[in-house]
């Protein structure tokens, strides 16, 4: 027979009950790591991707008829040249302004009446991967309907298919700056109503200050276009129809494009958790 110490059977009972029932004598029970942006991120960008795809798809159609409409509509009144190439250019990125501008503002404005933002402030994600991921997917569903639309009106103007490559760094650099735009739009206005309406607006001036040539505007709202976020996307896209583009102009046009989208997305995410803690 053998004589167990009680010190190691109280010891045994204190081991099991921390396995089970987490640390005893109300010690606080440790927290769980903070989840890292990149992989909060993706998940974020997943499961907005599924969420809007069957209720964005249909507006995007939507946003690519009504560009496609506009450049038939300049075609009887533009013929060629730089007026041409401004036409098409603002028209392809007027499709990434409607959804990654308008829609977004109109879904955070949504989410923050509705009470939504408080399923997302508790989550274990920082602020940076609910904005970057809301954003990453309404600009993804922009690809399909500007690529259609450049194509589209280079062939009704009679422009150059060679560099239309040049899409691949416009599409997602005017989209994350049009994107945060939206955002901090949506996630800044008082009311639903407002969101919805700064949205329309910001869609509207993408639309006149991008798709009318520049020398046909008057200086003040000349003035008003170099701030707009899409405007340098749209130069480096109608640069690109020249017969020898300018490459470094070109190059410059999207590091600025990128820069504001850098800044555009910072004030989104500043937005969102100042939104987040109301």
């Amino acid at each position: 027979m053998s004589i167990v110490p009680a010190e190691a059977v109280s010891g045994s009972v204190r081991t099991a009950a921390e396995t089970v029932n987490g640390p005893v004598d109300g010690a606080p029970a440790p927290l769980a790591p903070r989840a890292r942006l990149l992989p909060s991120l993706a998940a974020v960008y997943r499961a907005q991707l599924s969420r809007a795809r069957v209720a964005r798809i249909p507006l995007l159609f939507v946003a690519t008829f009504q560009s496609v409409g506009i450049m038939i509509l300049m075609r009887g009144v533009v013929d060629g040249g730089d007026e041409a190439r401004a036409v098409v250019a603002g028209s392809s990125v007027l499709v990434v302004a409607f959804v990654a501008l308008n829609l977004l503002a109109q879904y955070f404005g949504q989410l923050r009446a509705s009470g939504g933002l408080d399923h997302y402030a508790t989550l274990p994600v920082p602020p940076a991967a609910v904005v970057l991921g809301a954003a990453g997917a309404y600009a993804s569903f922009t690809v399909p309907g500007a690529a259609v639309t450049a194509v589209a009106g280079s062939v009704l103007f009679q422009l150059p298919l060679t560099h239309l490559w040049v899409l691949v760094a416009v599409i997602p650099l005017s989209g994350a700056a049009l994107a945060g735009l939206g955002a901090a739009l949506g996630l800044l206005a008082p009311r639903q109503e407002l969101a919805t309406l700064l949205g329309q607006l910001g869609m509207s001036a993408a639309l006149l200050l991008g798709v009318l040539p520049a020398d046909r505007l008057p200086a003040p709202i000349g003035y008003a276009r170099d701030l707009l976020p899409s405007t340098y996307g749209v130069e480096a896209l109608a640069r690109s129809f020249d017969a020898r583009p300018d490459w470094p102009v070109v190059a410059f046009d999207l590091a600025v494009c990128a820069a504001v989208g850098v800044c555009s997305l910072a004030v989104a995410t500043w937005a969102y958790r100042r939104a987040a803690v109301r």
